[in-house]
């Protein structure tokens, strides 16, 4: 597939509130090889604190942990409990399900997109000159 070809992502938002996507799949994935939240901080480039969140959230959200941790500086660590790599595989399954179905659609939408058209938002506010604090006046009696 070309970088710029169109592509489906699935995002799984469970009826509790808790969701799945693609950034939860790499995490667990990276932890995985990492064997520790700090390292797969690293290795992704997310920040410890948002990796330390999502993996909360994981557990959470099933009834049966995705992670086990095991905190501590000296053989502290994270991995992946059997039911995590059996999300993996149902989410990899459902992707590569996904895809195939929507292969002949997307590639006709992909044709049709304008290829001069570039995203005005990238997701970070525009430099906009902030409004100035307004300042008070002090009352003279």
């Amino acid at each position: 597939m070309k970088d710029d070809a169109a592509r489906l992502e699935l995002t799984i938002d469970f009826g509790n509130g808790g969701r799945l996507t693609a950034e939860d799949l790499l995490l667990i994935e990276t932890i995985r090889v990492e064997r520790s939240i700090l390292g797969a901080a690293r290795a992704t480039g997310i920040s410890y604190r948002k990796c330390w969140l999502m993996v909360d959230a994981l557990n959470r959200t099933f009834d049966t942990p995705v992670f086990e941790t095991h905190p501590g500086r000296r053989g502290g660590g994270a991995e992946i409990t059997a039911f995590g790599e059996r999300l993996t595989a149902l989410y990899k399954s459902m992707l590569r399900r996904a895809r195939t179905a929507t292969a002949a659609a997307l590639g006709e939408l992909d044709e049709a997109t304008d290829r001069d058209y570039r995203r005005r938002a990238t997701g970070v506010a525009e430099a906009a000159p902030k409004a100035q604090p307004r300042r008070l006046r002090s009352r003279r009696s």
